[in-house]
């Protein structure tokens, strides 16, 4: 997959298929949207190309903070797993937004990709104020001069599929309903970084990771059910993001996850940490990159009166862990 963060770096192709949107998460009605992408590409003899934003949009244009399902680099490894030819990364700014509908057109559909075929959701919007969508395209289709297909509502949202359903899921601890929704597990991935040690003298070593993206979506505090999926650092800057996903892959192990503030644990900056006791695992992997599937929610977080009692609450989350 090629990606382009410039209108003024993408290529002259003779035959773009395009769609555009966040894609936030990139859910199964996501999926349907690409598939057919792929599909008209294939029987067109043309090129895909998905145009998506960052930040996501309403960084931008709401006063309220957002947190999103994908960092970009997940959203790019995981349309280029989906099969995209190119990738149209633009960055969404204050003056961004006020390109009107046809401007947007115009300047991207048409003078830079040059598209002959648009695939929509049934409730894309695009332009100053969301101003255009399916009813502004079809009223200049004859100006604009490329085919247009609607995927229709109960084709994306069969079972209410949204990625605001998956963030409030995620949020409750709700991590089985949002993978139904997104058709895989949600995930997480960081740096192993070095942290106090406290796990490890309890008998539950645990990998401290840090995810650096502060817009990534965390899930509700709590003891989780994982599959632990470890970086192999072998490749080079040239393998592809693909490439880096199957990586990941060649390593998997169970594992639960604590996502909390520690109260049991005094003194302690009120900090959000991320921690995995790994199952059948010993090896040094400070600095490696680590991704946390998320499978099931075991428990809120709390506090405990001591260290023994904590411990042994722990030992009853983890049989009950390896029994799943």
């Amino acid at each position: 997959m090629y990606i382009f963060h410039s209108l003024s770096d993408f290529p002259m192709l003779d035959y773009a298929i395009v769609t555009s949107g966040t894609f936030d998460g990139l859910h199964l009605g996501h999926q349907k949207i690409i598939e057919r992408l792929c599909q008209i590409a294939k029987e067109r003899q043309g090129k895909t190309v998905v145009i998506t934003f960052f930040p996501h949009p309403r960084m931008i244009l709401s006063s309220q903070e957002v947190k999103e399902l994908f960092t970009l680099d997940e959203k790019i490894n995981f349309l280029e797993k989906l099969g995209v030819d190119y990738l149209l990364v633009l960055p969404f700014t204050p003056e961004f937004s006020q390109m009107s509908p046809d401007e947007f057109v115009q300047k991207i559909y048409l003078q830079t990709l040059h598209t002959k075929y648009l695939v929509i959701g049934y409730d894309h919007r695009f332009g100053k104020n969301r101003a255009g969508g399916l009813d502004f395209l079809l009223e200049n289709q004859q100006k604009y001069d490329f085919e247009i297909e609607e995927i229709p509502q109960h084709d994306i949202e069969n079972i209410g599929i949204s990625s605001t359903k998956i963030r409030q899921a995620l949020q409750n601890g709700n991590v089985e309903i949002a993978q139904q929704y997104l058709g895989r597990a949600y995930t997480l991935q960081g740096e192993v970084i070095k942290g106090n040690q406290i796990g490890r003298t309890l008998g539950f070593p645990t990998a401290n990771v840090l995810v650096k993206e502060p817009y990534k979506l965390i899930p509700k505090v709590g003891i989780y059910a994982v599959m632990c999926f470890l970086e192999d650092n072998t490749y080079s800057e040239n393998t592809s993001h693909n490439q880096k996903s199957i990586l990941f892959q060649k390593k998997a192990y169970k594992g639960m996850c604590y996502v909390g503030y520690r109260p049991t644990l005094e003194n302690e900056k009120l900090e959000l940490r991320i921690e995995v006791n790994i199952f059948d695992f010993e090896e040094n992997i400070y600095g490696k990159i680590l991704k946390i599937a998320f499978f099931k929610f075991v428990r809120d977080d709390q506090k405990f009166n001591s260290l023994e009692e904590m411990t042994a609450q722990i030992q009853k989350d983890k049989i009950l862990i390896m029994n799943f």
